[in-house]
């Protein structure tokens, strides 16, 4: 299997991370710190999918750089909220290429996404210290929201945009809609950490465990997704899903077949409801109690086959029917505050519009030959087969769904199993096809990049 990085390589570029200021996001010092994590995230992806020595997670540990992480993701987040919009509305703002801006909001995507895989690990989740009660924070801030976009029928109608695709941005609108796409992704991925916390429940601190019980009220928002299911859709009377970046059909036999997602929210009510730590802190008043028993609707036959644990949770159901839990008990907790959150905010509050104007005439408005760089880098980061490498199942044909040899070669985009598949679906590819050349010839030209 392909490596991205050696052990050494990875210890230095961990080593080297730090804890960088609103202000200096997309500078030069900003885009080295991307690119390690970038190339961090491929190889810790690697090693998990491959059964490998996870030495970048135990890396990350040893250095006790995962605060360092958080921090970074949580920075990105703010500067979302509050300076791309300010940014956005700059009458001077008019970048050559939204290429900076493109890597400054994906960024969040690839921590969310490293620590998907490194929080699996117990050790990971106490060598994050304090951290824990900023992530579970995150956490929970993106569950509400991918909640309340359901409600109001907001979430994505497609695919996340892949990096051989960038080039297809060309203004700031395009920027929007990917960091719409891209948000709807995030909150899926912390949807996963957030059950690998809950995996690790008695290594947390009963600050933690009291604000995900308590203050956020965890249990709730998890029945809230069970009974939405934001990555379920129906299209045209056909039932999607939600997979590795791609609304997929789901055909008639595996429609009662439940995703990771499902799991991963099954697992984490069971967790925060199940083990002894947790009941003992939730309060299971008429409200709570109300809202958990709509679980008993879900968990049918099928499901339970699927995931055998859930006869307990279904037991624990039956019994809170007829009981009244005692309250939990009341103790003294100090309770802790989401440091790396308030840190920012108290740090750059009232400055946000200097922040946007500095970043305008600092960062987002790169010269060609610094687009150049920013080019070559991307083409050499993203490097298509250590890509390919990452992803679990084999791409498959578009036109009959076996497993793609062969990719079309003017665009790079779509996968086929035989020439007869890809002339069948000619008449369907052909616009995508030409107008993602063109825009990747476009931005080449506007580089000055010779092919």
């Amino acid at each position: 299997m392909d490596s991205v990085l050696l052990h050494v390589e990875a210890e230095g570029y961990i080593q080297s991370l730090e804890k960088i200021s609103l202000r200096e996001i997309g500078s030069p010092k900003w885009f080295r710190q991307h690119e390690y994590i970038e190339k961090l995230n491929m190889q810790a992806i690697l090693n998990a999918s491959a059964n490998q020595e996870e030495f970048v997670k135990d890396l990350f540990v040893s250095h006790g750089k995962i605060p360092t992480l958080v921090h970074g993701m949580i920075l990105i987040e703010i500067w979302k909220q509050k300076v791309f919009p300010i940014l956005c509305q700059l009458q001077d703002f008019s970048p050559k290429s939204t290429f900076p801006l493109y890597m400054v909001i994906h960024h969040e995507a690839t921590i969310i996404n490293l620590l998907e895989t490194i929080m699996y690990h117990k050790e990971s989740c106490e060598a994050a210290e304090d951290a824990v009660l900023d992530l579970v924070d995150y956490c929970h801030r993106k569950l509400t929201l991918l909640v309340g976009q359901c409600a109001r029928g907001e979430n994505p109608t497609h695919d996340r945009l892949s990096h051989s695709g960038l080039s297809d941005m060309n203004s700031i609108q395009d920027l929007r809609n990917q960091s719409s796409m891209l948000e709807f992704e995030i909150s899926l991925k912390a949807l996963s950490v957030l059950r690998y916390i809950t995996d690790h429940v008695e290594s947390l601190s009963l600050s933690v465990l009291s604000r995900m019980l308590n203050t956020h009220n965890l249990p709730c928002v998890l029945v809230q997704l069970v009974g939405q299911c934001p990555w379920s859709r129906k299209n045209r009377g056909k039932l999607e899903k939600y997979e590795e970046g791609k609304w997929r059909e789901i055909p008639a036999e595996d429609r009662l077949k439940m995703t990771k997602l499902d799991g991963q929210v099954w697992i984490s009510l069971l967790n925060l409801l199940l083990k002894p730590d947790c009941q003992r802190k939730y309060d299971f008043n008429n409200f709570n109690k109300n809202q958990l028993l709509k679980l008993r609707g879900f968990l049918t036959e099928v499901v339970i086959d699927q995931l055998p644990n859930l006869a307990d949770l279904q037991r624990f159901l039956s019994h809170l029917t007829v009981t009244e839990p005692a309250p939990p008990k009341k103790e003294l907790i100090l309770e802790q505050l989401p440091e790396i959150w308030n840190g920012i905010i108290a740090e750059n509050s009232g400055k946000w519009k200097a922040i946007a104007k500095h970043q305008v005439q600092k960062v987002f408005n790169p010269s060609e030959s610094e687009l150049r760089k920013q080019a070559n880098w991307l083409a050499e980061t993203y490097n298509l087969d250590v890509i390919e490498s990452l992803i679990p199942d084999k791409p498959k044909c578009g036109t009959c769904g076996a497993e793609g040899v062969k990719r079309c070669s003017r665009c790079q985009g779509e996968w086929y199993c035989n020439r007869e598949c890809q002339v069948k679906h000619w008449p369907k590819h052909k616009l995508a096809c030409q107008l993602m050349a063109e825009a990747t010839e476009k931005l080449q030209k506007e580089l000055n990049i010779k092919t």
